[in-house]
């Protein structure tokens, strides 16, 4: 199991291998594949799922969302890493060989349609997946991947499968019954009982550029290889994917965590009818207030404020300036990075939302239009630079960064390749270079060609990408 940071938070199944993410499109002309939605009533819900059976109690529940729950399997290559630094070009110890890992998954359409977590099935070569009700292995290929959210879709060749109805996750409560069906510890249709602990958790585990975090909690027990299964209210419906569990140990201690079903809903809805999860941005990057800053604004929620704001976005047009702070976007108060998040991940590219900010001071009403992910990223990428040597793209410093982290200079580091030379070195995505070797760097270009060039004793000076300063030492021989 990988382990991330000290605060214990492990995805509940084994990654095997290391890959990039890929969408692959639905071919043909055959009319795109629906979904099953409960109906929605009002005040807490009521609903009956589609098989007509008022359900009531947890067997029930059970009964209902079992069947669409599947275990999946796959095999990838690994690589076993070298006990050599970094800048060593040749690795005569360097090794690979086969690993297996399992999780879960859950039919959402009758015609072989599974959505499962990204890491479930990143790097495998093959996929594979055993039915709950006819237990015969099924192969499966990959419709699309979302790392952003850790989900994926998947499909096997297999008609008439029962397909499991989506709740609302907008209207789960905290305090409601929650059922977790997976496959821990390799046995296939378990089902644990438990309550939302909270929603809208924000736990820093996924691990993307552009990352969506909004999880469910509870405290149904949830284990390795229960990633990708189902959280089910008690009327059966999905409200929610499993996907993470908070553990010193690898094994579940208290607290789980499910991406809402209604993200699951629309991403799943752009892989089958778009071939492609249609992303919306802003154009700026935001995070939390200080302590200091909410004492002194006297917030009683947590709005979030704007950090940098990408030079000719639409937010660049719009007048949103960096220290801006965002308290809500379209209908939706603004109390955190999760409801940000999840916010964005409902809407679609060119979608023109109304945000409330306060900028210096004042309350700003503006009118914002949403761009993709790719005009994004070519905003981003503005000026970078790559080293295949050191595995990692530079990019200086934009003005507004410059003002931000109140520097002259800087060189930020992108994109870090895993096994290169920044990575080895420690230096993290968004590291920003003040100094090397004591020197000031403008270009890229240069900062590059010295680091490349050098040996003996090295040294960086810089800040990580919340401006917290850094100094590293190395040596090369």
């Amino acid at each position: 199991m990988k382990k991330t940071t000290w605060i214990g938070i492990v995805l509940v199944a084994f990654v095997a291998g290391f890959a990039g993410s890929w969408i692959q499109k639905i071919g043909g002309d055959s009319p795109a594949p629906t979904l099953k939605i409960a109906p929605e009533s009002a005040g807490v819900p009521t609903r009956v799922a589609s098989s007509g059976m008022g359900l009531t109690s947890f067997e029930d529940a059970s009964a209902i969302s079992t069947p669409t729950v599947v275990f999946i399997k796959t095999i990838s290559t690994v690589r076993y890493e070298s006990p050599f630094g970094w800048f060593w070009d040749f690795d005569p110890f360097g090794s690979r060989g086969k690993a297996s890992s399992t999780g879960s998954g859950v039919i959402v359409n009758a015609d072989g349609y599974i959505v499962t977590n990204n890491h479930v099935i990143q790097g495998a070569e093959q996929i594979s997946v055993v039915l709950n009700k006819d237990k015969k292995e099924y192969k499966a290929e990959v419709i699309g991947t979302d790392p952003s959210s850790d989900l994926a879709l998947i499909k096997i060749d297999k008609k008439d499968l029962p397909a499991i109805v989506f709740g609302n996750s907008d209207r789960v409560n905290v305090g409601e019954w929650v059922l977790a069906v997976g496959n821990p510890f390799n046995l296939t249709s378990t089902v644990t009982a438990g309550i939302v602990s909270a929603k809208g958790r924000n736990i820093n585990i996924v691990k993307n550029q552009f990352p969506i975090e909004s999880f469910i909690q509870t405290d149904a027990a949830i284990n390795p290889g229960n990633s990708g299964g189902a959280l089910v209210n008690l009327k059966g419906e999905l409200v929610g994917i499993n996907t993470a569990i908070q553990s010193n140990t690898g094994s579940y201690t208290g607290y789980g965590f499910a991406i809402p079903s209604n993200i699951v809903q629309k991403i799943v809805k752009d892989f089958i009818e778009k071939g492609e999860v249609l992303r919306a941005f802003t154009g700026f990057e935001v995070g939390a207030l200080s302590a200091e800053e909410m004492q002194r604004m006297k917030f009683e929620k947590e709005p979030i404020k704007v950090r940098s704001v990408l030079e000719d976005s639409p937010a660049d047009k719009a007048g949103v300036k960096a220290g801006d702070i965002i308290t809500k976007m379209g209908a939706v108060e603004i109390d955190g990075r999760s409801s940000y998040d999840e916010f964005l991940a409902y809407q679609r590219p060119n979608n023109e939302i109304p945000v409330s900010l306060l900028h210096d001071g004042k309350e700003l009403n503006i009118k914002l239009n949403l761009i993709d992910g790719k005009t994004q990223r070519e905003l981003m990428m503005r000026g970078v630079v790559s080293s295949k040597y050191l595995g990692a793209d530079f990019q200086a410093l934009s003005a507004t960064d410059k003002g931000k982290y109140k520097v002259s200079s800087g060189i930020r580091i992108l994109n870090i390749k895993r096994g290169g030379a920044i990575s080895q070195m420690g230096l993290g995505e968004g590291f920003i270079v003040l100094r090397y070797n004591g020197k000031l760097y403008e270009d890229p270009e240069d900062l590059i060609a010295a680091m490349e060039g050098s040996s003996g004793s090295m040294k960086i000076e810089g800040m990580d990408a919340r401006g917290s300063k850094q100094s590293f030492s190395f040596f090369r021989y």
